[in-house]
């Protein structure tokens, strides 16, 4: 799979912004399939192509896309604070008529709160790629053989 097309995915996801552009999501992953490579224990590269080898699966896939978009939210809550630091008023009125813009600390917390749903959502899948993945190490003892118990257990109690 190419990196353009998880780009224009995330593009389309994020109901295509005018601030975003498929090429810029697509630089974002290809210079971030390192922090997934960490992330999830994997050796994905881009080749010459720009596709990622060996191809990604679809949960690989999910978690390239959201942490692209907990990328996002924490873009806009940096550009959002900044801007609160140097906006001073919110509602000016004069002659009948009012000016009213947007509380720049409010939209900050807006977009702390989704970041935050986000990136746990980031580690919900990450933990359970992991999860999947993994395999036991060993297995130890017989788990065949069929137990002793006492009579005393509850089982036991009920069977009599």
């Amino acid at each position: 799979m190419k990196i353009v097309d998880i780009a224009n995915e995330v593009y389309m996801e994020l109901d295509q912004l005018s601030s975003l552009s498929v090429p810029a999501i697509a630089f974002w992953l290809r210079t971030n399939i390192g922090s997934l490579n960490t992330r999830i224990n994997s050796s994905y590269s881009i080749d010459t192509d720009f596709e990622i080898t060996p191809e990604l699966g679809l949960k690989e896939k999910d978690i390239l896309k959201k942490m692209y978009i907990v990328h996002f939210y924490d873009t806009q809550l940096r550009s959002s604070l900044g801007a609160a630091s140097t906006d001073t008023w919110v509602e000016i009125s004069s002659d009948g008529t009012s000016v009213r813009r947007v509380n720049k600390i409010q939209q900050s917390q807006t977009y702390q709160t989704a970041k935050k749903i986000e990136l746990e959502e980031l580690e919900k899948l990450i933990h359970a790629y992991k999860v999947d993945a993994s395999s036991p190490i060993q297995v130890a003892g017989t788990d065949t053989t069929e137990g002793l118990y006492s009579r005393s257990s509850n089982y036991a109690r009920e069977q009599e």
